[in-house]
């Protein structure tokens, strides 16, 4: 049997029923009678309960419950419960009965965008919204104590609340936030709140478990790839092997006779199958005759992308986006001058739930979606633009992600794909789910990067200048092209153009080069970066024949957060004591996503070349810390994520096409391979950082940088999978 809801009755009654509940109703679901007689009752019952918005953010039930509305995503970085506990604690509710639940993008956009920003990535989730959750659990928190203190007609000044009761204190009167929310929600909110001070924080800066566990450890339907609905379709799809490359002829007619097949589809860029199984789709599309035109890209390669790197390296009159004093001048005058060139390859983003998207034109001309997405904003004017229906038309349905790193966000690529596909089946919904080679095959990738250094020391070693030539694909001029400013994209010269070190003459030259790879947000763009820079800055203290931690901190002004968390990093590593035989250490620090980072790797190489990250201590500095558990767990993320890519991971190109299509060729980082990670939470306190991605920042320098020490060997290009590391 199916439970079927009207539409505009469902939307009323879940957004009363709280997160949890809606998580359940989410999708109509095939169950026994019994099941759905249980369903059915709990349905009715809930129609009947009276839910209080008290503002945008904060739902009170009567029963004292309380749900946080989260309009970021939630990608297993923790947003999601460090958000609802900023707000929880100026609320000053029960943590015990707090839950969430994402904000519908389609009210956020006929209210006006209440919700700021549904962007999810630069690690901005809590840093970039924190400052106006807060308020709003302060401005409803004021709401509800005035409220109580016009039911008993006292003074506001005599009213105190604690875990979401309010107490008048002279009679020992009580309220809790379920009785007073619906006359709070009546009250003007107040112009102006205090925050509090960090020091009296009970719930946020505490080690609390993330809301979104229990429904995944009891593998409830929240990812996009789980979504089911009566009379769903699937559909498989299959694009241009060369990216730009485009149909040219198809024969359908063995496939459109395979069993289950409802519908094919073809459009310039790719074909897709309809059917009543995923699995029944993709063995049609195999069986579909598609003659592709690649274009002018039929025959790009590897060879010729490092020509088109190499070439922007030569290029004269490159826009500057850091000059600093006569950099030519200082070579001149110099005792020694250092010169090396860097390069790291494409990279995918390479997530565990391949891209996918539920797509529904409903008879009555609404439009609904369900996707896993890091910007429900972005994916809701996406569908829109490609059905040709005004926003308000459309709702986005955000999935919790398996995995984002960037790929969620900004291309919108398998939203307009889905949306395109369902168009042509209206009123019945079709589930887009790419293969795990289509989803290698067509990302848009961390861009390959060629970078020359150039660095001028006096007599006794102290670095005079630097010169950093970088030539990379930028990603601003795929996705966001308005931000590009005079010819450079910050992302792509970051970490030089903002150098922390003290280095009187500076300059950066930024060649962009685009090719036809698509390019795209992966975690910590313009990470590449770090690892030229950390690892040439090993070279000179080295080259100076001085210690790589004094060589760096000479260069670090006393105040400088940087030079504060690589002390912190190396106090803990214990950085000057002796190591145990085969056994060397590596360190680096690099700023980046509101946050300063620096790591202590220690490592080992085995005889014939094949190292091993025994331990990584990294210290960071973040402002403020929300949840140090799941901050904890991105600083390990972010050392799984970077190894892996640093020690295996590579896209290739052959013939214009991507050559890995799987994990068996572009490999993960392994149980057994990773180290123990040990993190130190150096906060200064006074400003709000990121943890997604500042991590991965120092994590490959520090190694490489230790291999050296290890082997004597410089490690220039990625992967090490690809180099000899045997000891020189």
């Amino acid at each position: 049997m199916t439970l079927k809801v009207n539409r505009r009755e469902f939307l009323k009654v879940s957004a009363a029923m709280g997160g949890g509940l809606m998580l359940e109703f989410c999708f109509p679901f095939v169950a026994q009678a019994a099941q759905v007689a249980q369903a059915a009752k709990a349905f009715h019952a809930a129609k009947s309960v009276v839910v209080t918005e008290v503002n945008a953010w904060v739902v009170i039930h009567p029963d004292d419950r309380v749900a946080v509305r989260i309009a970021r995503s939630e990608m297993g970085q923790g947003t999601f419960t460090a958000l609802a506990q900023l707000v929880a604690e100026e609320l000053e509710c029960d943590w015990a009965k707090v839950s969430a639940e994402f904000a519908s993008p389609n009210e956020h956009i006929r209210r006006k965008r209440i919700w700021g920003s549904m962007s999810t990535g630069g690690s901005q989730g809590v840093r970039s919204s924190q400052d106006y959750v807060r308020k709003a659990g302060a401005s409803a928190r004021a709401m509800l104590l005035e409220a109580a203190a016009l039911r008993w007609q006292v003074p506001l000044a005599e009213c105190t609340v604690e875990r979401g009761v309010i107490t008048h204190a002279p009679s020992g009167r009580q309220l809790s936030y379920g009785q007073v929310a619906a006359a709070a929600a009546k009250l003007q909110p107040p112009k102006e709140v205090r925050l509090k001070d960090a020091k009296d924080w009970k719930i946020a800066g505490k080690s609390l478990h993330r809301l979104d566990i229990p429904d995944k450890v009891r593998g409830k339907p929240v990812f996009g790839v789980d979504v089911a609905l009566p009379g769903m379709l699937h559909a498989a799809i299959a694009q241009c092997p060369v990216f730009g490359g485009k149909v040219q002829n198809m024969d359908a007619s063995v496939a459109e006779k395979m069993r289950g097949v409802k519908k094919i589809v073809s459009e310039p860029g790719y074909v897709a199958v309809i059917a009543d199984s995923w699995w029944r789709a993709q063995q049609a599309l195999r069986k579909l005759k598609v003659e592709w035109d690649a274009g002018e890209y039929g025959k790009a390669s590897d060879a010729t992308i490092a020509a088109m790197l190499r070439a922007g390296l030569e290029a004269k009159d490159l826009p500057q986006p850091r000059k600093l004093g006569d950099v030519d001048a200082a070579f001149t005058a110099a005792a020694k001058v250092i010169e090396a060139e860097y390069q790291s390859p494409y990279l995918n983003h390479a997530t565990m739930e391949p891209q996918t998207c539920t797509v529904w034109f409903k008879p009555d001309g609404f439009l609904e979606v369900w996707t896993s997405t890091q910007d429900g904003e972005a994916s809701l004017l996406a569908a829109a633009e490609v059905a040709g229906l005004p926003p308000e038309k459309v709702e986005v349905h955000k999935m919790m992600l398996g995995g984002g790193f960037g790929r969620r966000g900004g291309p919108q690529d398998f939203v307009r794909q889905g949306v395109a596909i369902a168009r042509t089946m209206p009123g019945v919904p079709v589930k887009l789910m790419w293969s795990r080679e289509e989803d290698m095959q067509h990302g848009f990738y961390r861009p390959a990067s060629l970078v020359r250094l150039k660095a001028a020391l006096d007599a006794n070693g102290k670095l005079l200048a630097l010169h950093s030539r970088i030539a990379c694909p930028s990603i601003l001029a795929v996705l966001m092209p308005g931000a590009m400013k005079n010819g450079i994209d910050f992302t792509a010269v970051r970490i030089f153009s903002d150098m922390p070190y003290q280095i009187p003459h500076q300059q950066v030259d930024y060649a962009q080069r685009n090719g036809h790879v698509p390019v795209g947000f992966w975690r910590a763009p313009g990470q590449q970066n770090g690892f030229y820079r950390e690892c040439f800055i090993d070279e000179l203290a080295h080259a100076a024949g001085q210690d790589p931690l004094d060589y760096r901190l000479a260069l670090l002004a006393a105040n400088d957060k940087n030079r504060l968390v690589l002390e912190a990093a190396a106090q803990a590593a214990a950085w000057r004591s002796p190591l145990p035989a085969g056994v060397h250490r590596g360190l680096a620090v690099v700023e980046g996503f509101g946050s300063y980072a620096a790591i202590v790797a220690e490592v080992s190489v085995s005889a014939k070349g094949e190292p091993k990250v025994l331990r990584i201590v990294l210290a960071i500095d973040s402002g403020y810390v929300v949840n140090p558990d799941t901050c904890r767990a991105q600083a390990e993320s972010n050392v799984a994520f970077g190894l892996s890519s640093m020690l295996y991971q590579q896209n290739t190109v052959k013939d214009g096409r991507i050559v890995e299509s799987n994990f068996h060729d572009f490999p993960l980082l392994g149980m057994s391979e990773m180290p123990k990670v040990e993190v130190v939470f150096a906060n200064t306190g006074g400003f709000w950082g990121g943890h997604g991605e500042p991590g991965i920042l120092p994590l490959v320098p520090a190694v490489c940088n230790a291999i050296f020490a290890a082997t004597g060997k410089r490690v220039r290009s990625l992967p090490l999978s690809r180099q000899d590391l045997r000891k020189i």
